[in-house]
């Protein structure tokens, strides 16, 4: 069983060979799967919370996910950019399915549009908070769901970046191992998002100080 910090996040198995999904799949599991979800699963677990605002979906979305990359997982090394880049855009695509098919409307429309608030609040108090620190003139910024509005306009990678970073607390190196990129590429989206944010809600970001 993989051992570190990400295992048994949020209450998920510590072992990948754990999960429900492959119950009755006969399949041995590569000590290289196993390792992979003890060191990333607990941050996409953290992603899909914080952009679904839901940790239960979060945690169903990240299962099949990882359920997937155990059957193609020879395959999946061979992609361009390695394992960590091709994972973070599967897990973007499901996470994305499933914000949308929760705001799809239902029966009398209520349901949908509950989710949705749900979620938009969630994330609005994650980044109220987080974000504060890094602004200095917060009293005079726009609403919660103004600054949410903000960060949603972002590019996707810029977007990526200030939820991983300053939303979820991981370091420039962490978040580039999670996406699969140089952390010199995450500097420069979030020196971008800083930028759009500073416009979009015409305040002063303050130093772009580095959280290493």
């Amino acid at each position: 069983m993989t051992s570190t910090e990400d295992s048994g996040a949020h209450a998920l198995p510590g072992s990948f060979r754990e999960l429900d999904a492959l119950c009755g799949v006969h399949y041995e599991m590569p000590p290289s799967v196993d390792a992979f979800w003890g060191r990333y699963a607990r941050a996409h677990v953290d992603y899909a919370t914080a952009v679904l605002g839901d940790k239960e979906a979060a945690k169903k979305v990240v299962r099949s996910l990882y359920t997937q990359l155990a059957l193609n997982w020879d395959a999946i090394l061979l992609e361009e950019g390695g394992p960590e880049a091709y994972v973070w855009r599967a897990l973007k695509l499901r996470v994305e399915t499933h914000a949308r098919m929760a705001v799809a409307p239902a029966g009398d429309g209520c349901r949908g549009a509950a989710s949705a608030h749900d979620r938009t609040t969630a994330v609005h108090d994650a980044v109220r908070a987080t974000l504060g620190a890094m602004r200095s003139r917060l009293a005079d910024a726009d609403s919660p769901l103004g600054l949410y509005t903000a960060i949603a306009t972002l590019p996707v990678r810029q977007f990526d970046v200030v939820i991983l970073n300053y939303v979820l607390g991981y370091t420039i190196g962490r978040v580039a191992d999670i996406m699969g990129i140089s952390a010199g590429t995450v500097r420069f989206h979030r020196r971008q998002a800083r930028k759009h944010l500073a416009a979009k809600l015409g305040i002063n970001l303050g130093d772009d100080e580095e959280k290493e």
